[in-house]
């Protein structure tokens, strides 16, 4: 399986993120890298330019976007939690979560 991009990573953070406990960053990324089953290559996996890892890199965008649409928010350097919005969009049962579906947060 390729490394997926940071849109797709966005439902499956947000739904790890559903039992409302404060989670750090690293064990995001540690958990979503099992349940998109990526391989010890494919997590150590370099950007030729950045000395980060892609997918770690992706789903820190993908928080990143999630809290700017209120669905996580940071509680603290590195440690984030669920909102209250982001509780209500999980009862949505959304396919997938992406820039498009976040933009109705967006604005006003």
């Amino acid at each position: 399986m390729p490394i997926p991009d940071y849109e797709t990573i966005m439902l499956p953070l947000l739904k790890f993120a559903i039992d409302g406990k404060e989670y750090s960053s690293k064990e995001a990324v540690n958990s979503l890298a099992k349940d998109f089953k990526l391989t010890d290559e494919e997590k150590k996996q370099l950007y030729p330019t950045k000395k980060v890892s892609i997918f770690y890199d992706r789903t820190h965008w993908a928080l990143t976007y999630l809290k700017h649409a209120n669905l996580l928010e940071s509680t603290k350097r590195g440690f984030f939690r669920i909102t209250e919005r982001g509780r209500e969009v999980i009862k949505q049962q959304p396919k997938q979560i992406d820039d498009k579906f976040l933009s109705q947060f967006y604005g006003g």
